[in-house]
């Protein structure tokens, strides 16, 4: 599959998720009072009308939408992923640092001006993620510091600049994870309380930890159809792009989930409404574009 351009996707992509927000917040403003779940889904509602109309509305605005955009989401997210990692400064400045500078230099490959987005750039990542730790003299952690730092820097900024190198394709790829979130949350808790009702509670997804127990295979298919749904109405629906793009969702949120864990805190930050913070959102979406990358490029 070739990347496809901004201006063929768009006009597909706004209708029907303007039509989607309207009509589920619709029904959701009408629940009644003793539904259980109205206000979380209320919550939920609020943050998937904004992730989707923030990442439609700067995609259209093309190359410097998605730059800005690449910007904006890695700022955020490396800095909620150092606090769990416990970062020093010095690695929080790399990180910054990867975040501001990576997006044009994948722009500007994509635009064919310089070729600088390869293995010496992959290699100068490798080099200041690791340095700030070497000479910190931190005998006790500086092997995990660098380590958490170097794959910081592959998951988050290089990640990003699947947003300005896809055009189009990361349009449909984002609303594509978007619809994909709203399917494994709703439907998941849908077929979680049948089950739990006529039959059995759904398996988890592991037992073990660090998968956290509300992740269930009935998700997984919800969310499954909501991915699909999602590049059928941008009009980039192919197996291998929805196979990509699927399970770098579930992945994404289970390595967001796991990082969480693993630090003893149940969200990297708390300000999204019902969702935590921006890495709980945005988790799948830092594994999907690399997928899309990967069968697209």
């Amino acid at each position: 599959m070739s990347v496809l351009y901004t201006s063929d996707v768009l006009p597909r992509v706004v209708p029907v998720v303007a039509g989607v927000l309207g009509a589920s917040g619709l029904a959701v403003a009408c629940l009644p009072a003793r539904v259980a779940m109205r206000r979380e889904l209320r919550r939920r509602w609020l943050t998937w009308a904004v992730a989707a109309s923030v990442l439609v509305g700067a995609l259209a605005l093309r190359e410097l939408g998605a730059t800005v955009l690449a910007w904006l989401l890695g700022l955020v997210a490396v800095a909620e992923y150092a606090r769990p990692a416990r970062l020093g400064r010095g690695e929080r400045v790399v990180l910054v640092l990867g975040a501001l500078v990576l997006p044009p230099l994948a722009l500007m490959e994509a635009e064919d001006l310089v070729h600088p987005f390869g293995l010496r750039t992959v290699a100068l990542l490798t080099a200041a993620g690791v340095l700030p730790a070497l000479l910190s003299g931190d005998a006790a952690r500086g092997g995990e510091r660098a380590a958490r730092t170097v794959f910081g820097l592959l998951w988050i900024p290089v990640a990003l600049t699947g947003l300005v190198v896809l055009e189009g394709t990361a349009l449909a790829v984002g609303v594509a994870v978007v619809f994909g979130d709203a399917g494994a949350w709703c439907g998941g808790l849908l077929l979680g309380r049948l089950g739990g009702t006529l039959a059995r509670p759904p398996a988890p997804l592991s037992p073990a930890p660090p998968v956290p127990p509300g992740k269930t295979w009935a998700g997984v298919l919800c969310g499954g159809m909501g991915v699909a749904a999602g590049l059928e109405a941008a009009g980039a629906f192919t197996v291998t792009l929805w196979a990509a793009v699927l399970a770098g969702s579930v992945l994404g949120g289970l390595l967001v989930s796991a990082i969480e864990r693993e630090a003893g805190v149940r969200a990297a930050r708390t300000w999204l409404p019902g969702s935590g913070g921006l890495l709980d959102r945005a988790g799948p979406l830092l594994l999907a574009l690399p997928a899309a990358m990967a069968v697209t490029l």
